[in-house]
């Protein structure tokens, strides 16, 4: 785990007339193979999602639509981005605390995923995340 691995990644964009077409390659523009996608919608004011760190998953969130605050921290270490561009993901490592918050109205996040669902991956105790993956 090493917070400084977390980046922006710029995506492909193509634009003209008609709009923007983005996309995204397993392998080529994230850095692992793609296992799940999910996204997040219509999240109320005030609130926040995630408040986790994975123990072996990677992942790369990208603002589809509207933006949003993404603060990482590991250890003694926090930093801080803000997702607002369609072609822009920042890629998270495992072993890195994450909180998604400030959605603005309309927002939408995408999640592109190294691993299946597996409760057991997360570690939803801040203090412990850092001591964790250590092991």
């Amino acid at each position: 785990m090493d917070i400084d691995k977390c980046q922006i990644i710029n995506l492909p964009r193509i634009a003209d007339a008609r709009g923007d077409l983005s996309f995204i390659e397993e392998r080529k523009h994230v850095p692992f193979d793609i296992k799940r996608v999910y996204y997040i919608s219509n999240v109320p004011n005030g609130s926040t999602r995630g408040g986790h760190a994975n123990k072996d998953t990677e992942q790369m969130i990208i603002a589809l639509n509207g933006r949003f605050r993404v603060r990482l921290r590991e250890t003694n270490t926090e930093k801080t981005f803000v997702l607002d561009r369609s072609d822009r993901g920042l890629y998270i490592p495992q072993g890195i605390w994450h909180r998604i918050e400030d959605f603005s109205q309309g927002s939408i996040m995408l999640a592109l995923v190294s691993s299946f669902y597996d409760e057991k991956d997360y570690i939803r105790d801040q203090a412990c995340a850092h001591t964790e993956n250590k092991e």
